[in-house]
């Protein structure tokens, strides 16, 4: 039986956080607009820049400054990002001893495209992935099913033989509307009692390696 894993980015493969956080409350502050800590930030964060922003603002601000701000956010987290995210300790190895079995790996994130490309190539050995999505125009963001069975389609893989693997609920929702199994991990922006509905959960690096195994 073939098989394939799906992994998130943020918050599953990369701590992102603190590069979003600082670029966020950046593009706020230039517009005379308060900014938030990294505790609400990571509750905003899982949806794609646009509900980012709209989580940023007050009630009524969306309306008067929510484009401006997402266009501001969008060109200074295109240079900063770097600053702001790394690899979670463990990965780097996780994911080579999957590859060394033959077994495809691929990235689908709700960051627009470009960004996902960008960051996974610059964080990750080539190759390491078959496949990255990131949203794209055309292509509706998770937890809408049709990125995931993209991938699988380009794998060569049946959705059940797909496990995605994520840190949010939209994760979990994207694999259940795929039909594909689901893992969560607890190190990322959602806290573990959100993730009840995954098929089965991993507290560390070294428990997903077990569970993948």
């Amino acid at each position: 039986m073939n098989r394939a894993f799906i992994f998130d980015l943020d918050g599953t493969l990369v701590e992102s956080l603190p590069g979003i956080a600082a670029s966020l409350n950046r593009s706020l502050d230039l517009h005379g607009l308060p900014g938030h800590n990294y505790a609400a930030v990571r509750g905003f964060i899982g949806d794609g820049a646009k509900k980012l922003v709209e989580r940023a603002l007050a009630p009524g601000e969306a309306s008067l400054h929510g484009e401006s701000v997402l266009r501001s956010f969008a060109s200074d987290y295109g240079v900063s990002w770097p600053n702001g995210t790394h690899v979670y300790p463990g990965i780097p190895e996780l994911l080579a001893g999957l590859k060394s079995a033959g077994i495809p790996l691929a990235v689908l994130s709700n960051k627009p495209h470009a960004f996902t490309v960008e960051i996974v190539e610059k964080l990750f050995p080539k190759g390491t992935f078959a496949a990255i999505l990131g949203n794209r125009e055309g292509l509706p963001h998770k937890p809408d099913p049709t990125g995931a069975l993209e991938i699988a389609t380009t794998l060569s893989v049946s959705p059940e033989d797909c496990v995605l693997i994520g840190d949010s609920t939209m994760d979990l929702d994207t694999a259940k509307n795929a039909g594909m199994e689901s893992v969560a991990v607890t190190w990322g922006y959602h806290d573990r009692e959100r993730l009840s509905t995954a098929d089965r959960i991993a507290d560390s690096v070294g428990e997903l390696a077990t569970l993948l195994a």
